[in-house]
C-alpha cells in the first residue's frame, strides 16, 4: 500500500470518528442550554396552605433557569452555543428538532470537508467537479442554522434537499462501483428533523430519497463519469462510505434509545412527584385509595373521631408591622415542627388556616387509640411552641381545643383537591379552641371520658359556648402514668 493511500485512509477514519463523536456526544448530553446551577438533595412541594419539604427524593442538578439536568455530563458552553446556533424558537420540541438539524448539518460539513481533502490529495485537477460540489455542500451546511428563523422546518428542508442533490451528483460522478449510494439509506434519519407530527413532510422527502436511490441503481454508470479508470480510488471511497454509514446508523439508534430513556425517566420522575404530592396532602390510606382509581368519590363516615384545633393566641398583634418574610419564616418553621409531631404521634394533619392548625385521629375505627394519639400530640404542641423563638419580641402561646364525636370525611375539589372533615366533632372542637385559654388544652366531656385512662384532666367547670350554651369542659394537663404489671 503506497504512502498516499495510507494518508487517505487515515484522514477518512479521523474525519469519520470526529463526525460520529460530535453527533453521539450531542445525543448523549442533550440540553439544557444554561449550565450554571447547584446540586440539591430534597424537593419542596407547595400545597394550598403551607410548604412541605419532603426529606427523601433524589439528588438532582438544578440549572440557573430552574430546570433539572438528570443525565449525561455537562456539555461545554461553547459547544452548546454552537449546536444552538440560529435557533430562535422557545418551543422545546421545535428546539430539539432544530438542534438535530444543526448536528446533522455540521456532520455533513465535516464529511464534505473530508472528501475535499482526500480528493485534493489524490488528484486535485482531475476531481475539480466533485471538489466544487464538496465546497458548495460545505458552505451550504454551514448556512443551514441561519435558516431556522425562516420557519420551524426551513433548515431541515434545506439540508435534506442539499444532501439529496449533492449525493445524487456524487453517485453519478463516481458510479455504483464507489458504493456511495449507500448514503441514501440514511434518509430515515429525516424523521428526527421533522418529528412524528410532520409525518407527511417526512414521507414526501423519504419518497424522494427512495426514488433517487432506485434511479441511481438502475441508470447510474458503474464506473462513473469522473476518472472512470481509477478503481483503487473507488475502492477507498467504498470503504469510507461503509464506515460512515455504519457509524451514523449507530448514532441514530443511540439517539432513539436515549430519547426513549429520557422520556421514561421523565415520566417516572413526574409520577414520583405526583405520588409525593398526594402523600403530602392526604392520609396514607386515602392516598392509596386515590391512586388505585377504583373509587369515583371518596367519602367516609367516622363514628368516633378525635378532632384538634390549635391557634396562636396574640399572633395578629405580634405580626402587625413585621416584614412578610419574618412572619412567613416563623409560621413555616412552626408548621414544619408540628407536621413532624403529627407523624411521630400517628395523627393526621387536616389543614392549616392562617395561624390555625387542624388535625384528627381515629379514622380507622380505633377511637380510644386515636384519642390518646391526639392528646399526646396536643401536649407535644405546647412544648414545641414554648421552644419556638418570639415573634416581633412577643412570646406566643397555643390555644388548643379537642372534641370527639361522629364526623364525615372525604376528598373534595378538582384543580386543588383536599381531604377535609365535617360534622359535630369538628364544630365542637373548634368551639373548645376558641373558648379556651392560651397555653392550655381545653377538651369536651366526651373526650375526657374516652381518654381518661391515658391522661390527667383538670375540671374547668361550666363554660358558656357560643350556639351551644353552658357546657362542662376540662383541661388536659398531663399523661397518666401507665400502671405497672
Amino acid at each position: 500500500m503506497n504512502r498516499s493511500r495510507k494518508i487517505q485512509i487515515l484522514i477518512v477514519l479521523v474525519c469519520s470518528l470526529i463526525a460520529v463523536a460530535t453527533v453521539a456526544y450531542e445525543f448523549l448530553i442533550g440540553f439544557p442550554r444554561k449550565f450554571e446551577g447547584r446540586f440539591v438533595h430534597r424537593v419542596t412541594v407547595w400545597t394550598p396552605d403551607h410548604r412541605f419539604e419532603r426529606e427523601r427524593i433524589y439528588y438532582a442538578y438544578i440549572t440557573a433557569d430552574g430546570r433539572e439536568l438528570k443525565h449525561g455530563t455537562q456539555l461545554p458552553a461553547w459547544l452548546g452555543r454552537l449546536l444552538s446556533l440560529g435557533i430562535v424558537s422557545t418551543d422545546e420540541q421545535i428546539t430539539r428538532r432544530q438542534r438535530c438539524v444543526n448536528v446533522a448539518a455540521f456532520a455533513v460539513a465535516a464529511t464534505a470537508l473530508s472528501h475535499l481533502v482526500i480528493n485534493s490529495l489524490h488528484d486535485f485537477r482531475g476531481l475539480i467537479p466533485v471538489n466544487i460540489e464538496n465546497v458548495l455542500v460545505l458552505a451550504g451546511s454551514l448556512v443551514v442554522p441561519r435558516l431556522h428563523r425562516l420557519g420551524d422546518n426551513a433548515g431541515g428542508i434545506a439540508l435534506v434537499l442539499m444532501a439529496l442533490f449533492g449525493q445524487t451528483f456524487v453517485v453519478w460522478s463516481f458510479g455504483l462501483a464507489s458504493e456511495l449510494h449507500v448514503y441514501f439509506t440514511l434518509g430515515g434519519a429525516m424523521l428526527l428533523f421533522f418529528g412524528v407530527q410532520n409525518w407527511r413532510l417526512f414521507l414526501f422527502f423519504f419518497s424522494l430519497y427512495a426514488i433517487a436511490l432506485l434511479i441511481s441503481l438502475n441508470f447510474a454508470p458503474i464506473a462513473g463519469l469522473v476518472m472512470p479508470q481509477d478503481q483503487d480510488f473507488r475502492d477507498m471511497l467504498s470503504s469510507q462510505a461503509m464506515i460512515n454509514t455504519m457509524a451514523m446508523n449507530a448514532a441514530i439508534l443511540f439517539y432513539a434509545l436515549t430519547a426513549l430513556r429520557r422520556a421514561e425517566v421523565d415520566l417516572r420522575d413526574q409520577h414520583e412527584r405526583s405520588e409525593a404530592l398526594i402523600a403530602t396532602v392526604m392520609p396514607p390510606s386515602i392516598a392509596a385509595r386515590l391512586k388505585s382509581g377504583r373509587e369515583q368519590r371518596i367519602a367516609d363516615r367516622v363514628d368516633l373521631l378525635s378532632v384538634l384545633f390549635a391557634d396562636l393566641a396574640g399572633f395578629t398583634e405580634a405580626a402587625r408591622g413585621l416584614a412578610p418574610e419574618e412572619v412567613v419564616d416563623f409560621l413555616d418553621a412552626l408548621v414544619r415542627t408540628l407536621d413532624q409531631l403529627c407523624e411521630r404521634h400517628g395523627v393526621e394533619k387536616i389543614k392549616t388556616i392562617g395561624d390555625s392548625y387542624m388535625a384528627a385521629a381515629g379514622f380507622q375505627g380505633a377511637a380510644a387509640e386515636g384519642a390518646a394519639a391526639v392528646g399526646r400530640f396536643a401536649l407535644a404542641m405546647l412544648e414545641a411552641v414554648d421552644r419556638a423563638p418570639p415573634l416581633g419580641g412577643r412570646k406566643l402561646q397555643l390555644r388548643i381545643g379537642i372534641h370527639c364525636g361522629p364526623a364525615t370525611a372525604g376528598v373534595i375539589g378538582d384543580t386543588r383537591f383536599s381531604y377535609d372533615v365535617w360534622g359535630d366533632a369538628v364544630n365542637m372542637a373548634s368551639r373548645m379552641e376558641s373558648h379556651g385559654l392560651p397555653g392550655r388544652i381545653q377538651v369536651s366531656e366526651a373526650f375526657r371520658d374516652l381518654a381518661c385512662d391515658a391522661f390527667a384532666f383538670e375540671e374547668r367547670g361550666a363554660t358558656e359556648i357560643k350556639s351551644i350554651g353552658a357546657t362542662k369542659t376540662f383541661f388536659l394537663v398531663a399523661t397518666r402514668p401507665r400502671a405497672s404489671a
